[in-house]
């Protein structure tokens, strides 16, 4: 059976986290977002030490606990230096495409709460000024944040309270048309915390238990591969919701769930791959499975760190992925019917 999923609720709850800066570690404004959410929906959110979110919901057997895991941090940047001209050079936190980051705003977060807007781009900024700025490697190296503020020296910086290791954030650029698809920088995961919260409005609003203990949880460190390198011990399924990927080997598109069935560390547990795909059957979902290359889950950082885990991964597939990403409406609504589906055990 095919669930009714409310998609007004996945793009409202997209939209809100999106807008909400939580670069790698950065768990300062999202947290109380989640809070807010979970009381909305009549949970508790607890944390632990590392400050990842976590709902917990009795399942009729609560003898087995299985966790859903959709990874709250971006890919974002650092302040790494600060020039004596005021420009500030940056540290990516995840996988960065300075390609797609060229000409971006940005926002420093000071440790104070301060913020200050910018304008990130190459050292050679100008095709009429510089014969390399068509071929200078975009990277660590040669970009830089030009604030907007009247500063002249590193000094000027310094005086507005900006650091060494202040979090910089990027404009996700959010844009949902008319017929479904939605374009905007972090796709990669924060639809998966919609589809993740959707599930929980599902079960709440029908009145409907999973078939297991199951916790869903909102690390900060998945881009950077120790998000999952805790988890509570008493969980014995860890099943990701990540992107899927768009590619020669691929059969995803931004229309289905994909499942993954490998990644460039290990192969997912077999059986509990297995099941994700009859119930994508069983739920109507339009999916594919998967493997991937350049990829991995908080899954991997579970088994990496010593965990008794079957581990899984499925999610929306998106293009230009760690860019201006874009999938499909209908993506998420088969994500979340197969989060459903797991949860039930149907």
């Amino acid at each position: 059976m095919k669930y009714q999923i409310d998609p007004k609720f996945l793009t409202n709850c997209f939209e809100e986290f999106v807008f909400t800066p939580s670069t790698v570690g950065y768990y300062v404004h999202t947290n109380p977002l989640l809070e807010r959410y979970g009381e909305m929906l009549g949970c508790e959110v607890t944390f632990d030490n590392k400050h990842t979110g976590y709902i917990t919901l009795d399942g009729e057997d609560n003898s087995k606990t299985v966790m859903i895991g959709a990874h709250m941090d971006t890919i974002g940047m650092l302040v790494r230096r600060i020039d004596p001209d005021g420009a500030i050079r940056v540290r990516q936190l995840g996988g960065q495409n300075f390609h797609s980051l060229e000409g971006e705003n940005v926002i420093v977060h000071t440790r104070d709460g301060r913020e200050y807007t910018g304008i990130l781009c190459c050292q050679s900024h100008s095709v009429h000024v510089f014969d390399d700025a068509r071929t200078l490697p975009r990277d660590e190296e040669h970009m830089m944040i030009l604030l907007d503020m009247p500063v002249r020296s590193k000094e000027d910086v310094q005086a507005l309270g900006i650091l060494h290791g202040d979090i910089i954030s990027v404009d996700p650029h959010y844009t949902l048309t008319e017929n479904g698809y939605i374009k905007s920088r972090f796709i990669d995961d924060k639809a998966a915390v919609a589809c993740a919260l959707a599930t929980i409005k599902y079960l709440k609003k029908n009145n409907l238990k999973p078939k297991y203990r199951t916790i869903f949880s909102f690390p900060y460190y998945e881009e950077i591969g120790h998000g999952g390198s805790y988890i509570p011990e008493e969980v014995s399924e860890f099943v990701c919701i990540d992107i899927g990927l768009i590619g020669p080997d691929n059969d995803g598109n931004e229309y289905a769930v994909s499942i993954a069935a490998k990644d460039n560390f290990s192969v997912y547990d077999y059986g509990l791959t297995t099941r994700l795909i009859e119930y994508a059957k069983k739920a109507e979902c339009d999916y594919v499975v998967d493997i991937y290359y350049h990829y991995g889950t908080d899954g991997n950082a579970a088994v990496k760190a010593g965990y008794n885990v079957a581990h899984g991964a499925f999610g929306m597939a998106v293009y230009n992925s760690h860019g201006v990403e874009r999938t499909h409406i209908d993506g998420l609504l088969n994500t979340t019917n197969l989060c459903l589906a797991y949860v039930l055990d149907i």
